[in-house]
């Protein structure tokens, strides 16, 4: 599940992944052995867009994803998989973004994901009112401390990076149970939980006008 900043933990041997629907369905992608990289479960994964697709009602064909901590793109490649046709990947190890590079042009996704290397919190302190997406997934490091976590919120829901109906899901340990007004829901899968956040309520009217 490591994303960005690798932290390998002793068990590191689950580097192989399942894209579970859509056109590559059943294809299983391995990354090279040396990579220190733990994957989403295909199981947590498979939940993950059976609740996007039955509770949020997502039509992957129609949607702009931004893929955070994109690793070595389980999620990127598997919303591709699935027709969405805008998919924005972000990953700092460059050995890691170069995979996802090669297998997504394997697979001929290419025009679909565009990969950025790049620090995920300086990509969105950089990036900020440029481009908002229907739906943001981000899993970082399971070592990933509190105040990271709401410093990634902050700069997700306060820079326009999320569309007013989209959806945020952050990946996490179980142990962490984060706080915030717009948090949704939270499912857990073992360790692993998913939380789910609404974008920033828009300013009213009458807030504007006071403003002016």
């Amino acid at each position: 599940m490591w994303g960005d900043t690798q932290h390998p933990t002793p068990n590191t041997r689950h580097k192989m992944y399942r894209i579970i629907s859509g056109q590559w369905k059943a294809k299983r992608i391995s990354a090279p052995k040396n990579f220190t990289v733990r994957p989403t479960t295909d199981f947590a994964k498979e939940a993950l867009f059976s609740i996007l697709e039955n509770r949020y009602r997502i039509d992957f064909a129609s949607i702009s994803v931004l893929d955070l901590f994109a690793g070595i793109g389980s999620l990127s490649l598997e919303f591709a998989s699935r027709a969405c046709q805008d998919i924005t990947a972000i990953e700092m190890n460059v050995k890691h973004a170069a995979f996802i590079n090669s297998t997504a042009a394997e697979l001929d996704m290419s025009l679909q994901v565009s990969v950025q290397r790049a620090d995920v919190y300086d990509y969105l302190k950089k990036n900020r009112n440029r481009k908002t997406f229907d739906l943001i997934v981000a899993d970082p490091p399971f070592d990933t401390d509190d105040k990271k976590y709401q410093e990634l919120l902050s700069l997700i829901l306060n820079n326009n990076y999320l569309k007013e109906d989209g959806i945020f899901v952050l990946e996490h340990q179980s142990r962490n149970l984060l706080q915030h007004p717009n948090l949704l829901d939270t499912r857990k899968y073992g360790n692993v939980s998913f939380s789910f956040f609404k974008a920033n309520e828009p300013a009213s009217e009458t807030a504007e006008i006071t403003a002016e």
